[in-house]
């Protein structure tokens, strides 16, 4: 008899869990619900519950494409029935692309059983690499825009998320790294980044999203750069969408839908 491991348990009933955080547009005085990114976490009280563990352990056991199809099935899953149908946003090794021929199958195999159009699916390529398969990587991009997923490259501005990834990809949605989002408002550096980053997505026809903020005044800083969808615990914490309105017996994220939590000075 195999011996039960760790990978078992990821990738067994229960063994993942799916917690969402909002992405926000700001129009004009307006916040309104952009997309809910899905945020995997290992089995509850194990030492790969948190989402950085859990991953490292799956890139170092070379389970990427195993790991990644279990999260985005528990996410399209848990998503299809929230209230208003925004778009979900699910994280995607680039080395899966690569691996997995059957990928684009799947995902929209995955849609029909869960009664949810494909065009829902925002596909955030995390964790970009020298390419091993260059061919494989860009037939299965063209091949979800093709049936209407968007694309968002993670982490911009630091590994390999580089100039020519971006160029190359061409993402829908820039994803810039939170490394400089933090404390931007008292650091010259990082604005002229988050500048830099705006100017290339609006030339290449994308839209950036600002994540990891936390402060007011990371907030309408971000914003007085030209960015206008923005996530962070400034606005929602991510959330299991676990409580149900016994009105409509349907799953919601939170007990008052997309609510933000943000402050203004004085209140």
């Amino acid at each position: 008899m195999k011996r039960r491991t760790l990978l078992h348990d990821i990738l067994g009933p229960g063994g993942l869990s799916i917690l969402f955080q909002p992405i926000y547009e700001i129009a004009g005085n307006e916040t309104i619900l952009f997309a809910l990114e899905a945020l995997a976490r290992g089995p509850k009280d194990s030492n790969v519950e948190s989402a950085n563990v859990l991953f490292e352990y799956v890139r170092r056991k070379g389970k990427e494409v195993e790991v990644d199809r279990a999260c985005i099935a528990r996410a399209i899953a848990s998503g299809s029935t929230v209230p208003g149908s925004p778009a979900i946003s699910v994280n995607v090794h680039a080395s899966t692309l690569e691996r997995d021929p059957q990928f684009t199958d799947f995902l929209v195999e995955t849609c029909t059983t869960h009664d949810m159009p494909v065009s829902r699916v925002i596909l955030e390529i995390v964790e970009q690499q020298k390419f091993w398969d260059e061919r494989a990587f860009f037939d299965a991009l063209y091949e979800l825009r093709a049936i209407g997923v968007r694309i968002a490259l993670d982490d911009i501005g630091i590994g390999y998320s580089s100039h020519r990834m971006l160029v190359e990809v061409r993402p829908e949605l820039f994803k810039i790294d939170r490394y400089f989002i933090t404390d931007c408002s008292g650091k010259a550096s990082s604005r002229a980044a988050i500048e830099s980053i705006v100017l290339l997505a609006s030339r290449l026809g994308g839209r950036v999203i600002a994540e990891g903020i936390e402060t007011l005044s990371d907030f309408e800083t971000v914003t007085s750069l030209g960015i206008d969808l923005v996530q962070g615990y400034y606005f929602a914490r991510p959330s299991a969408p676990l409580s149900i309105d016994t009105t409509t017996s349907a799953p919601i994220i939170h007990r008052e839908p997309y609510t933000t939590v943000r402050q203004e000075p004085g209140v």
